[in-house]
């Protein structure tokens, strides 16, 4: 199984979730390439039986808006049916931002492997386990 793990980090606590995704991916024994949010685009997600995305709230509870909701838009096309996890990390609000996401994701018709996994700062021992989980549930 080919997967992906796309990610925009600010502070380094989203790109921490996102290897531990990729560990996740790795021991349920998926092929898994890592991208930084502006080396990937819409045109990639055909190569991947499944991608991950991870973003961390910003502003007003919403996706980075200068490189990483644009890349996600581009990749909205190819979420139909494809199987999909979602991950980031906040520092205020509730996570609504992940619900509104989840939201996005479902009306595109993706197929959300499990609850987006979220953490509050960097991510602790147990968000670290969710993340692995999440890269597990996507592999299966």
């Amino acid at each position: 199984m080919k997967t992906a793990v796309v990610y925009w980090s600010g502070t380094g606590n989203t790109e921490a979730m996102a290897k531990e995704v990729e560990q996740g991916m790795k021991a349920a024994g998926a092929e898994v390439e890592v991208f930084e949010a502006a080396a990937f685009s819409g045109d990639k997600m055909g190569e991947y039986d499944a991608v991950a995305f991870g973003c961390p709230s910003m502003g007003d509870e919403e996706l980075e808006d200068t490189e990483f909701a644009p890349m996600f838009d581009d990749c909205k096309s190819g979420l139909s049916g494809k199987k999909i996890g979602l991950f980031g990390s906040y520092g205020w609000g509730d996570g609504e931002w992940m619900r509104n996401w989840e939201a996005s994701c479902k009306e595109e018709g993706a197929n959300l492997v499990q609850d987006g996994v979220i953490c509050n700062e960097e991510p602790d021992d147990e968000a670290k386990e969710a993340c692995q989980n999440l890269g597990k549930a996507l592999v299966q």
